[in-house]
Parts: structure tokens; sequence; C-alpha cells
């Protein structure tokens, strides 16, 4: 109960500043927090509680942003662990493609943005498309560095006794590497947030971004902060799950406890601790 009073007491206190400075600056494009939290009423929670409260518009919104997220986010995590497992129990195949994924993951994945707008149409492909590619390589590179710390004494010691290469694979291998695929997920999840609403500002159809870019178009700075708003919800509700989520799947493991491995992003290890 202390560290939440601490944590969300700390938000109140920057909240309280942001009010007085805005306040005082008075200034149009900085909207003060009561402002955008009337703008975000209006925006988002003036509908039924039949929908939870969420406003027509609201749920137009929300339910193509959160599928296309939601859908990309999930075939960048299949693909991450499928391939970085592969790339983690062979060391030639690693050495082969590491210059290639170095490559491509260093490419700044929002100037990528275009390129998918000419290979893909306008729409949910295009979104999905591009949150695949830039979420993979925090996945894959994680999952790569969890298999390729797999105990050799556990695998030599399953060979003795002859475990299939799937039950080792399943029982010891993938086990061995989730606390770091896990850190990937978080890190994946994230970059996948930025990258759908980049995405969206691109595609005319709706969504988070479109709603974004309508307000900033109509010069309506009390709704495009309060759309910033609600992707910052977004983003904090999806990791508060995949958290929930990440300590039930590793409950039996130390850290679970509180120490989190580092998680890998663009090439550098980030320290989610």
């Amino acid at each position: 109960m202390s560290r939440f009073l601490v944590r969300w007491g700390v938000f109140l206190a920057v909240v309280a500043c942001w009010q007085v400075l805005t306040t005082l600056a008075d200034y149009p494009y900085f909207p003060t927090p009561l402002e955008i939290l009337d703008a975000a009423r209006q925006m988002w929670l003036s509908g039924t509680a039949a929908t939870l409260f969420l406003s027509p518009d609201a749920v137009d919104a929300l339910v193509p942003s959160v599928g296309r997220l939601v859908g990309g986010w999930l075939l960048a995590v299949l693909v991450g662990v499928v391939v970085g497992t592969a790339l983690g129990l062979s060391r030639r195949f690693l050495e082969y493609t590491g210059p290639v994924f170095a490559f491509f993951r260093s490419l700044p994945l929002p100037a990528l943005v275009p390129v998918f707008v000419l290979l893909c149409r306008l729409g949910t492909q295009m979104v999905v498309a591009v949150i695949l590619f830039g979420a993979v390589w925090a996945v894959l590179l994680n999952t790569v560095d969890g298999v390729r710390t797999v105990d050799r004494v556990q695998m030599e010691t399953a060979r003795a006794f002859r475990v299939p290469a799937t039950r080792r694979l399943l029982g010891i291998v993938l086990p061995a590497a989730l606390p770091k695929i896990f850190a990937g997920l978080r890190v994946s999840l994230s970059q996948s947030v930025t990258l759908m609403v980049v995405a969206e500002l691109f595609a005319a159809n709706g969504g988070l971004g479109g709603e974004l870019r309508d307000a900033q178009d109509q010069f309506d700075f009390a709704q495009m902060w309060a759309a910033v708003a609600m992707i910052g919800v977004l983003g904090y509700t999806l990791n508060t799950l995949l958290l929930a989520v990440e300590r039930h799947a590793l409950g039996w493991h130390p850290a679970a406890g509180g120490r989190r491995p580092p998680a890998r992003a663009g090439g550098h290890l980030v320290d989610h601790a």
C-alpha cells in the first residue's frame, strides 16, 4: 500500500505542478490538466453503462487501434520467439544472419512508415505490418540471449537420458529462456503502441492516431492532448496486464521476486529493474 501511495502521490504532484505552470503561462498549445480532463470526458466518457461509459467515438477509435496493436504485437511475438529460438540453438545460423538482423534493427522505425505505405494498402494491413516489423527485434534478440544462456549441463544430461528434442525444447530451453523473453515482450509492447500511433497518423481510417491527427488539424489542442492521454492509458493498461501474466508465468523463477533480467532494445541493454 505504501508503494502504491508513493507512486501515485508522485504522479498527482506532477499533475498539480503541470496545472499551476500552465495556468500561469496561459499558453494555448499547452492547456491545463483540468481542460484536458474535461475534453477527455466529452470525447471518451460520454456513453452509457452498456458501453462502460465509453462514447461512440471512443469505441470507434479504440476497437480498431487495439485490434491492430494486439494483432501486430502477437505476430511479432510469434516470429521473434520462433526465429530467436532457432538462432539461439544454431551458432552457425546466428553467425550467417547476424549482420542482416543488425542492419534491419538499426533502421529508424518511424522513418520506414512511408515505405510500408507504398508496399501495403492504407489501412489495417499497413499498421499491422509496421508494428510487426518494429516490435519483432526486441523479442527476437532477447529470445536469442535466453536460449544461449541455457545451462549446458542440463542439455547434456537430457541428451544422455535420450530425452526427445521436442521435450528438451519445451521442457528445458524455453522455460530457461522465458524470463528474458518476457523482458523482450515488455519492450516490444511499448514499441508497438508508439508504432501503432505513428502508422495511424498516415492511415486515414480512424483509430487513436486518426483522432490525434484530426484534433491537430482542427487546432483543438485540448482534444489533441486528450487523445495523447488516452494513448497513455491504453499503453499503461496493456503493460499492467502483461506484468500480471509475467508474474503468473514466472512464479517459480527468482526474477519474479523483483529482479528482472535486462531487456535488449536496438542492440543495447535496457534495465527495467
